[in-house]
């Protein structure tokens, strides 16, 4: 949020990002549309075309091993083969470099068989050894694993009898082995590297990957550029270049949009996005999102060597405090006068777009808006009313907290000035602490509450597993991936359970319990599910494929699909220019889709999104 946000969520540049806020990218300076080059679409003396994409998120890191916020994963899907990726129709696994995938009866090992027909860009030939070599990597090294640990922690060995079969053994049964959201990278490139917690990858161009496009430049909060991987298995990407384009402003990248400066941009707001859908040549796609948006409670940072550091208030690990702060926050205010619409109200923590997994509170056990309420419960914790109508602790010390907010993010800076309004009317103070970078603070535990989100998969597991105690950093100097600090038993105790379940009913229903357990513990109070609220330029882009192809996302997806489909405006419908599919889906407004995941759809997707989504 692949957010975002701060520890990295997949990174190792401990990047928390707190909720990013969909969107993305990388960045030229605060807010020039200065062209990187000729317009998108304009015809360049050799007659190739450009595809430019506005993102507001810096890139954390271009090793998939730190990497956690969402354009970071979103460039390494790019790049990178997985061994399986996911239908743009409903999710559900596909072949990726393997192209098929068979358990043992017991399910504790997994024999995938390895494409022949895959290349990384050098000319060497895609293998089971790098793969071995990846997971076995992740398995040894603390630094290789900072991103995607949890997917290997279970890992037995990893072997590679053949250049086209890739043995895993497990130690128990896991759920998610058609769901492994781990970038399979070049051995004979990456073993080179000396230390793998500091590497970004950044230095060499172009990149040795095998997927649809091949990284050509990066220069940070600037651009990323890409070209097509003319060798693809699946066929070449009909654009000629692709650029990821950082804009720090997002009004900068709507004027972009509408010069022609930039095929597309995401994260719209409301006023954008309604004075977007009257403007000629560009269509805008308002889809149920796979984010959510949420309020975290810094419950005392610590560490699995269990130091604990930061300085996050005292307060907050009452549990009657937490409650309280929630039930002073109206949820429906925020969708009506801040999404204006363009969300729906939060609840659990996986969104209603997936609906095997979504959980509702009981009619009991919900919080809901209730300021006398909210009032109650802070003088039961002992915190009351002065003559000044301030709330003190029985230490005379007034309850004011910091809240981190995304500068970059408008929500977070309108919601937080709800809050100062709500709260202060019970005499708590709110300093809403909006910064460029929330990542430090937040990742030295240096917070009390902070605007967070995560971009989440058909497969839950990746995001449940940034609230175990194994994400928790080794000490205090290290990266974890922990999104919030959180370390409960019962909450482990689901998790195991949940990822070695393979009945989906009951696999649903331990997430279902893992939702409520945090849900009741209240350091996540997820406030709303935002849309996906985007346009792009129809003179530029003539088809392009959203996840789901009814009604879905465009950018963040899981896969490479949008950019993969996008077919130029001046490619005939029926041309065979290009590798790419030559039709792409043509999307509406408030187009409503529902996805159920099933068992063969595992997808771990973990992303917060917001300024500094972690994927």
């Amino acid at each position: 949020m692949e957010i975002t946000v701060p520890r990295s969520t997949r990174p190792a540049t401990r990047i928390r990002t707190l909720l990013a806020v969909g969107a993305t990218a990388l960045a030229l300076t605060a807010g020039a549309a200065t062209p990187l080059n000729p317009a998108p679409q304009e015809a360049r003396a050799d007659g190739s075309r450009t595809l430019t994409v506005a993102v507001s998120q810096s890139v954390d890191s271009l090793s998939p091993f730190l990497a956690q916020r969402l354009v970071s994963t979103t460039v390494h899907r790019l790049i990178y083969e997985n061994l399986t990726n996911y239908s743009p129709k409903d999710n559900h696994a596909i072949p990726g470099l393997a192209t098929k995938w068979e358990p043992s009866p017991d399910k504790l090992t997994w024999t995938y068989t390895i494409r022949e027909d895959s290349n990384w860009s050098d000319g060497e030939q895609a293998t089971a050894e790098d793969a071995a070599w990846t997971f076995n990597t992740m398995m040894k090294d603390e630094g290789a694993a900072t991103a995607n640990g949890s997917f290997v922690a279970n890992f037995k060995k990893v072997t590679a009898p053949s250049p086209t079969q890739l043995v895993i053994e497990l130690k128990k049964p896991q759920a998610t082995m058609a769901a492994l959201d781990v970038p399979i990278l070049p051995k004979h490139e990456w073993e080179k590297v000396g230390d793998f917690s500091k590497f970004n990858n950044d230095k060499k161009f172009p990149i040795v990957g095998n997927g649809p496009f091949i990284l050509t430049d990066y220069k940070v909060d600037r651009y990323v550029k890409f070209k097509p991987n003319k060798k693809f298995w699946r066929g070449a990407p009909k654009f000629d270049e692709l650029v990821l384009k950082y804009y720090k402003d997002g009004d900068a990248a709507v004027a972009a949009l509408q010069k022609g400066e930039v095929s597309f941009a995401s994260n719209l707001t409301p006023a954008q996005a309604a004075s977007l859908a009257k403007a000629k040549n560009i269509k805008v796609n308002d889809a149920p999102g796979r984010r959510f948006y949420a309020l975290a409670t810094n419950p005392g940072a610590r560490a699995k060597n269990g130091e604990k550091f930061g300085n996050g208030h005292p307060a907050l690990l009452n549990p009657k405090v937490r409650r309280a702060l929630f039930a002073a926050t109206d949820r429906k205010t925020i969708i009506d006068k801040v999404f204006q619409g363009h969300a729906v109200e939060g609840e659990g923590y996986i969104p209603p777009r997936f609906s095997a997994y979504h959980w509702k509170p009981a009619e009991g056990q919900k919080i809901a808006y209730d300021p006398a309420k909210a009032a109650a419960l802070l003088d039961e914790a002992g915190y009351k009313k002065n003559g000044a109508g301030k709330r003190v602790g029985k230490d005379g010390k007034p309850l004011d907290f910091r809240i981190l907010c995304h500068a970059t993010d408008p929500n977070d800076k309108a919601i937080g000035k709800y809050m100062q309004e709500w709260w202060g009317e019970l005499g708590i103070g709110l300093k809403v602490d909006c910064r460029d970078n929330v990542s430090d603070p937040w990742l030295a535990g240096e917070y009390d509450l902070a605007f967070d989100g995560w971009s989440v998969n058909p497969d839950p597991d990746f995001v449940l597993s940034i609230h175990t105690c194994a994400a928790l950093p080794s000490t205090p100097k290290d990266t974890g991936a922990t999104d919030n600090f959180i370390c409960d038993k019962k909450f482990d105790e689901l998790y195991a359970k949940q990822t070695a379940e393979y009945d989906q009913a009951k696999r649903a229903d331990l997430v279902k319990q893992m939702q409520s357990r945090l849900y009741d513990t209240g350091y996540m109070n997820v406030m709303a599910y935002p849309n996906a609220v985007e346009a792009y330029r129809t003179d530029q882009i003539r088809a392009i494929t959203t996840m789901p192809e009814s009604g879905g996302n465009l950018w963040g997806q899981d896969g490479y699909w949008s950019w993969w489909s996008a077919v130029p405006a001046d490619v005939n419908a029926t041309s065979e220019e290009g590798g790419a599919a030559s039709t792409g889906l043509v999307i509406g407004i408030g187009v409503a889709v529902v996805l159920a995941a099933g068992l063969g759809a595992f997808v771990a997707m973990r992303r917060r999104s917001t300024a500094e989504d972690r994927e």
